[in-house]
């Protein structure tokens, strides 16, 4: 599928990150969160990402690379991973505006917190990429077939940072630390348990941060006690082909893909043969590009080309629905669907969305995006 979308800088990567993590800890539950609220935001986060960071960078940029070592950080159970790049996505005049929709106030204090300490989140992070995992399956399950019920996070931000002043910062305020194997966690948000969120410098250039655990993780696929991502043999094929295509790309194994289309069209979601296909989704790959507008591509893998034709139906089916009702109330977001385009290719399905700077602004005039992620 493909769609057209602007984002910006950190706010697109770090800070959007922050906000799924915000609101996990905002629910007080640290890595737990409802399936029909928290576990399925991951594709609004990304949507929304990729919306801040895809608008400010100019169409001239450089499409984004993640090198092999940062990608070998992670740790192989990933679900979804997704990459950013926010080197040229510093300016956009109507940002701030769009930030105040997005930005939830758990992610506000997540800024203070490593600002006070020296870091400058909009400028200073060059990259970002993170990994979703599952925590909680459904009895029974297994991991490549449902959707868990509860998910953690863990990202990797990219920049110029300066650790000893931010460390002794962290450690003049007294916060809660956790030494793992020499590494410094620095909770944030509140809970110091192993499900609260936490910071980690693990050098000059790179911040890890996410739920306890899954740093450890982190930290042990760098002792070799863990395998990488590079080892996930549902993500690692989708990751070689998107990595460098775009600014801003994403790749979801089968459970999320699933989640993903849901979220993309509800409406098409409830009927009964979209079910079905929906289902047997196999993998879903997102890749946002600037250009006049909003672009991106998101493509999925179906399980036959049959199960491509019928959700592609039903799909423009869901969308015409949306579009019908936007029609009075966000003539933009009407006019963005009605250019739509839905189209089948043997077993895989791509959609196309496309928005102007003009219909982006008007988005953002109706709060458009001031989602409750």
């Amino acid at each position: 599928m493909k769609v057209t979308v602007h984002v910006t800088a950190f706010a697109s990567g770090v800070r959007q990150c922050g906000r799924y993590l915000g609101r996990m800890r905002a629910s007080g539950k640290g890595g737990e969160h409802s399936k029909g609220e928290e576990i399925t935001m991951n594709f609004k986060m990304f949507l929304t990402v990729a919306v801040l960071v895809a608008c400010a960078l100019p169409s001239a940029a450089r499409a984004g690379s993640l090198s092999t070592e940062v990608l070998g950080m992670f740790p192989q159970s990933a679900g979804e991973f997704a990459y950013a790049d926010l080197r040229q996505a510093r300016s956009l005049g109507w940002f701030p505006r769009l930030q105040e929709q997005i930005l939830p106030e758990r992610f506000r204090q997540f800024e203070l917190f490593v600002a006070s300490a020296g870091v400058d989140a909009n400028s200073q992070v060059e990259e970002l990429a993170w990994a979703l995992f599952p925590a909680r399956l459904p009895a029974g399950a297994t991991q490549n077939i449902a959707v868990a019920t509860s998910e953690e996070i863990v990202g990797i931000a990219l920049g110029p940072f300066r650790p000893e002043s931010a460390e002794a910062y962290f450690q003049a305020q007294k916060l809660a630390v956790v030494i793992v194997r020499g590494y410094s966690l620095y909770a944030f948000g509140g809970d110091s348990g192993a499900g609260g969120l936490y910071l980690c410098f693990l050098d000059s250039n790179t911040i890890a941060f996410g739920q306890r655990n899954q740093l450890e993780k982190l930290i042990a696929v760098r002792y070799g006690d863990e395998q990488n991502l590079l080892s996930n043999s549902e993500l690692a094929p989708l990751i070689s082909q998107a990595n460098g295509s775009s600014w801003v790309w994403a790749v979801l194994s089968a459970p999320y893909a699933r989640l993903a289309l849901q979220q993309l069209a509800p409406q098409a979601a409830e009927f009964a043969q979209a079910q079905q296909v929906i289902s047997k989704l196999r993998e879903l790959t997102i890749e946002i590009n600037p250009g006049s507008g909003l672009q991106a591509h998101f493509e999925a893998l179906c399980a036959s080309p049959d199960d491509a034709n019928t959700f592609a139906a039903l799909l423009q089916a869901g969308l015409l629905y949306q579009r019908y009702q936007a029609a009075n109330s966000n003539p933009d977001l009407a006019s963005m669907l009605d250019q739509a385009k839905v189209a089948p290719s043997g077993d895989r399905l791509d959609v196309t969305l496309s928005l102007t700077d003009d219909q982006m602004m008007g988005l953002i005039e109706r709060n458009t995006f001031a989602t409750h992620l």
